[in-house]
């Protein structure tokens, strides 16, 4: 099923009708043209409200959406442009993960918000840098600087950073997300369920793809 409401749905084959014009005599024959004309108006009403209401079997309005994760450690080399796999889809429809790449099967507006964990094992601050790009090109303006704090007392430096972006993408588009760092101290990592307190485990990489709205 389609997820925004297209050519296959009653949406865009509801219109006002054109009605016929009323002699100055009563006629019959205009009365029946008259009621076919409005039967068939509101037996297409109907059947777009029997669409959109989801408790009664239709498919309500349901707009393409996606939330993935990794639950992987990764890294990268110093200074070289890397990019954040995802390998486990929470949620989706109408949007997908290949890997790195996440792509919108519909056109629209979208709300990209991701987060990510990430920890320095050095004694010293270190910074990492995240940006997009969309189809292979970077996204102007999307970078972000992020200083991780360094280990101290024997534990390593720990920080989970996220924000969001409005994305224009076409049917089929695709982006992603990448990633560099000043020191190979500097990881994303996930950890498993731990004690003391119990806690559930912790996913290295988080992103939502959400449509916001169509491109007209």
């Amino acid at each position: 099923m389609s997820y925004i409401i297209t050519s296959e749905y009653e949406l865009n084959k509801v219109a006002a009708p054109n009605l016929p014009l009323a002699p100055k005599e009563y006629s019959p024959q205009y009365i029946d043209q008259l009621n076919n004309v409005l039967r068939l108006y509101f037996n297409r009403m109907d059947a777009l409200t029997g669409q959109l209401n989801a408790s009664s079997g239709g498919i309500g309005i349901r707009l393409p959406y996606g939330a993935f994760s990794s639950d992987q450690d990764q890294t990268t080399p110093a200074n070289t442009a890397t990019l954040m796999t995802l390998n486990t889809t929470d949620f989706a429809n109408g949007v997908s993960i290949n890997s790195s790449k996440i792509t919108v099967a519909y056109a629209g507006i979208y709300n990209l918000q991701f987060s990510v964990q990430a920890q320095n094992t050095s004694v010293q601050l270190h910074d990492m840098s995240i940006w997009l790009k969309q189809d292979g090109t970077d996204i102007v303006g999307s970078t972000g600087f992020i200083s991780v704090p360094n280990s101290h007392g024997g534990i390593d430096g720990h920080g989970i950073y996220g924000w969001n972006y409005f994305l224009s993408m076409t049917a089929g588009q695709y982006v992603e997300i990448y990633w560099s760092v000043t020191n190979t101290a500097i990881t994303i990592q996930a950890y498993p369920t731990s004690v003391s307190p119990t806690r559930p485990s912790t996913q290295s990489v988080v992103a939502t793809m959400s449509f916001v709205s169509s491109l007209t």
